[in-house]
């Protein structure tokens, strides 16, 4: 019977693994093709090493420590359990023995539980590969003056380790203490608990064991001090470094002493020898930490905190600008006057042209219906970048047009997999043109790309992009499809090397497995020359390679000079272990923008190149894998050439530079001079890209710029300018504003154009004749030592087909707001016939007729919009529009 249960279970687990092993077999080998495929192989193997070797290593130390008690637990048989002494007389009792079946099941039990730890420890192969390769960082902590190197790649590791070494002992020590009991080493009885001689001993070297691993948790805890946050400073403050940690390194000694004791005692049989450590222990941390740490901080350091804490602050401060590369940001003084004259707009003509005026959700929408050509193409973002064009330096808008499997219009395996397998080309616009409708002009448009600048597409199929989609197979006896046109379909193969090759059976029947479709193994039209892409989705490409690092969320498109497109990704190396740094809202409190990857949209061809070779995380990482990541000077020159500062590190690190600016401990402290991100229409605002020329430069450049105000005050404060151009790129410049006088900020600006006669009403006339107005960002456009406020209105249908037009353009400077069709008249109103600007709101007859203007020209648009209906024979739609003529008409006769 016993037998038959240990078989019975043996086989159990053997199929358990079984099934385990031989998917994680198919999957390694599904990722041994990609690896190979984009030529990473070194990474691979390093990886798969990493967690062999860590897998076994976990897997052995708990295997050899449970087995070799429970061996020992299992060597001695317990027969006074089948007898009941009274007196001198010995009564045997009859008894179920579990003898054999505890013993087959504890090591069963120990096995299925080690291939487990396997697992967990495969997990940890990072934090020892980190380790392994772990470099010195050249700074070292206030408190131990242990180099930042310790807590990036050793503590993570150290508390990994105690963690699992707490576990392994309490687990054996539960399933011995059960496997005992059930074969009456232990019995219970109503006056006591007794052990056998045996028993006690061995329950003594768990003692040791869990002691040693107690006393370890407050030797650690005493590092993690440094991580500790408090309402003044994160990091270990007057109360931690002058209490706890003197407390926390006493009981990691009294914790070993006891320890010690507690085997003495155990093996010499009294346990009164214990009572004594164990029980200065627990007092010295009931008196310690929960008693005398808080009554210090209350009564001694609440009372003169900053006096105390002033120094800790000072390290709080230097270490959050450290981990957030704040240091590297420089402060000039913006001396803000308004003078501004014609002569400075003409020679600042750049930046003019290249002040943006859409919005990325308005264009989205805009592109949406006027370039998505037919409804299985989908534009999902709008991204933001600068190009030389025809000689000319100009800012621009682009989309990718890619294909949305969900909206194909027949949905089979044949369509989905073999004919529709990619999106083409895109959209790009610049960021300030419009057409008399109001609507985007196009530098790049139409399937297939039709450019008249010196900007070509050559390559405008997109094969990897940020839709999701599983697979796709190329080469195949069928056509797939590249384009439609007015007549036909044009149909296209595939030409590149990416995805891997369906060269054999056994690739075609692991695909079939991988996919769940035996599809792909049975169609005829799939030949040895095919080749499968999968892992198609950028994200999920470039995270499947290097998931140690984390990447920004808006992945932008490139065209390079030969016509080829290529997706641009930026990467960060995160840590939450930098002592006395403040952490973020995502949990770190270390970050770089270290490594730039491109993909090519065609192949799916990956590379990674450093932009940031001062950051040890990516020195280690380098080391860890090498071949991974290449120098920035490795990059194509076009494609260098569009390399941004990242717009979510500058959000991260410009929140940060609002309290860390203040380098002063007393400053800091009393938050004297504290800023933050200006809102408005309670939205708050983003960086925003531009093209201008900082102070005291003489070439416009592309930057990314946000500005701050006071806290819970509306006026500026300073802008932060991060640029983006070669050779400058990365350098971080904040300009602050003199403090003796008013600067206007984007929600006292808001609430300008709010409070403007002419304005309010042409929005609230706009909104009552079913349409929707829509208020685009408004941007602070620093020109000269002057700053222009320019924020676009769009109209649109009330309904979800409503296409955004740009039909205002607000512009504010000092104390004049002005409300134009375009950028060149507002300007034109505020500088080129500056002596009338005054004047133009105080004739009687400009103030008529301008709204007037725009009602005749609503007019015309209903009407316009009145015949469209008529002729398709909407006669409901076409009444409504007359009514609306009518309406229109009316006010314009009052």
């Amino acid at each position: 019977m016993n037998k038959k249960i240990g078989l019975l279970l043996f086989i159990g687990i053997a199929v358990l693994v079984v099934l385990m092993f031989g998917s994680s077999v198919l999957n390694l080998y599904v990722d041994w093709m990609f690896f190979d495929e984009t030529g990473f192989l070194t990474v691979f193997n390093t990886v798969l090493t990493s967690k062999i070797i860590a897998s076994l290593l976990f897997s052995a130390v708990f295997l050899v420590f449970y087995l070799l008690n429970i061996f020992i637990a299992n060597r001695i048989d317990f027969p006074l359990r089948n007898l009941n002494i009274f007196g001198d007389t010995v009564y045997p009792i009859k008894t179920l023995s579990f003898d054999k079946p505890v013993k087959w099941i504890t090591i069963l039990a120990g096995i299925f539980i080690g291939f487990l730890i396997a697992l967990f420890g495969a997990s940890k192969w990072e934090e020892i590969l980190l380790f392994k390769n772990r470099l010195d960082v050249g700074m070292q902590d206030p408190i131990f003056n242990r180099d930042i190197s310790f807590y990036f790649f050793a503590l993570p590791l150290i508390e990994t380790i105690k963690g699992f070494a707490g576990f392994t002992v309490i687990l054996t020590g539960v399933v011995t203490t059960v496997s005992y009991f059930l074969r009456g080493g232990i019995s219970v009885s109503e006056r006591n608990i007794s052990m056998h001689p045996y028993v006690r001993k061995h329950a003594g070297m768990f003692g040791i064991f869990l002691f040693g691993i107690l006393a370890l948790h407050f030797y650690i805890d005493s590092y993690r001090l440094l991580f500790s946050e408090h309402g003044v400073i994160s990091g270990a403050g007057y109360t931690d470094v002058h209490t706890k940690l003197f407390t926390l390194r006493l009981l990691a000694i009294l914790t070993a002493v006891t320890g010690i004791v507690f085997i003495t005692a155990t093996f010499r049989g009294s346990l009164k020898w214990v009572v004594f450590p164990a029980a200065l222990t627990g007092l010295v941390y009931i008196g310690g930490i929960i008693l005398y740490t808080p009554f210090l901080q209350k009564f001694k350091v609440a009372p003169n905190e900053l006096e105390l804490e002033k120094p800790y602050i000072g390290y709080n401060i230097d270490f959050t600008r450290f981990g957030y590369d704040l240091n590297s940001i420089e402060l000039k003084s913006f001396d803000v006057s308004y003078n501004l004259e014609a002569k400075d707009i003409t020679k600042n003509d750049a930046t003019i042209k290249n002040i943006r005026l859409w919005d990325n959700n308005p264009l989205l929408k805009t592109y949406g219906q006027l370039q998505q050509i037919r409804t299985y193409y989908k534009f999902i973002d709008v991204d933001n970048d600068r190009y030389t064009i025809n000689g000319e330096y100009k800012q621009v808008m682009l989309s990718p047009r890619e294909l949305s499997y969900n909206d194909l219009p027949s949905k089979s395996w044949i369509n989905e997999r073999l004919v529709f397998t990619h999106g083409n080309g895109l959209a790009m616009g610049p960021v300030s043109r419009i057409t008399k409708e109001g609507l985007p002009e196009f530098i790049i448009k139409d399937i297939p790309p039709v450019s008249e600048t010196d900007i070509k597409i050559t390559r405008p199929e997109i094969y990897y992009g940020e839709l999701p989609n599983d697979y796709v197979v190329v080469k195949t006896k069928v056509q797939e499809f590249s384009y439609p046109t007015a007549t036909e379909n044009v149909y296209t193969k595939y030409d590149g090397n990416g995805g891997v090759e369906l060269s054999s059976l056994l690739r075609r029947s692991v695909f079939a497995v991988k996919f769940n479709t035996a599809k792909i193994f049975l169609s005829s039209d799939i030949t040895p020359e095919s080749r499968i892409l999968f892992y198609r989705n950028i994200n999920e490409r470039i995270l499947r390679i290097a998931p140690f690092l984390m990447y920004d969320s808006d992945p932008y498109m490139v065209v390079s000079d030969k016509g080829k497109l290529y997706w641009m990704i930026d990467c960060y190396t995160v840590s939450a272990n930098l002592p006395y740094s403040t952490r973020g809202n995502n949990g770190f409190n270390y970050i770089r923008n270290s490594v730039k990857a491109v993909i090519d949209a065609y192949t799916g061809g990956v590379s990674f190149y450093i932009s940031n070779p001062d950051d040890v995380m990516v020195k280690v990482y380098s080391r860890a894998f090498s071949g991974l990541f290449r120098p920035i000077s490795d990059m194509p020159e076009d494609l260098r050439r569009h390399v941004r500062y990242p717009q979510g590190m500058l959000e991260v690190q410009a929140r940060m530079f609002t309290s860390f600016h203040m380098t002063d401990p007393k400053t800091f402290y009393n938050k004297e001079d504290l800023w933050e991100i200006p809102s408005y229409s309670d939205k708050p605002m983003q960086p925003y890209n531009t093209i201008m020329k900082l102070p005291g430069e003489k070439k416009e450049e592309y930057i990314l710029l946000v500005p701050y105000t006071p806290s819970k005050r509306d006026n500026l404060a300073a802008w932060l300018a991060a640029r983006c151009d070669m050779p400058h790129y990365g350098k971080l410049i904040v300009y602050v504003f003199p403090r003796d006088r008013l600067v206007f900020g984007p929600s006292q600006v808001n609430a300008r154009i709010d409070q403007d006669a002419y304005i309010s009403q042409q929005i609230t006339l706009w909104g009552q004749i079913g349409s929707q107005v829509i208020r685009g960002s408004l941007l602070v456009i620093p020109i000269e030592n002057s700053l222009l406020y320019v924020q676009p209105l769009y109209l649109s249908a009330s309904d979800k087909g409503g296409l955004p037009e740009l039909r205002r353009v607000v512009v504010a400077y000092e104390n004049n707001v002005v409300m134009e069709e375009n950028l060149e008249l507002a300007l034109q109103r505020l500088f080129f016939k500056g002596e009338k600007t005054s004047a133009v709101k105080e004739k009687p007859s400009e103030q008529i007729q301008m709204p007037s203007e725009g009602l005749a020209k609503e007019a015309l648009k209903v009407y316009e919009k009145a015949l469209q209906l008529q002729k398709t024979g909407d006669w409901a739609g076409y009444g409504e529009q007359i009514k609306n003529l009518e309406q229109i008409l009316r006010k314009m006769a009052r």
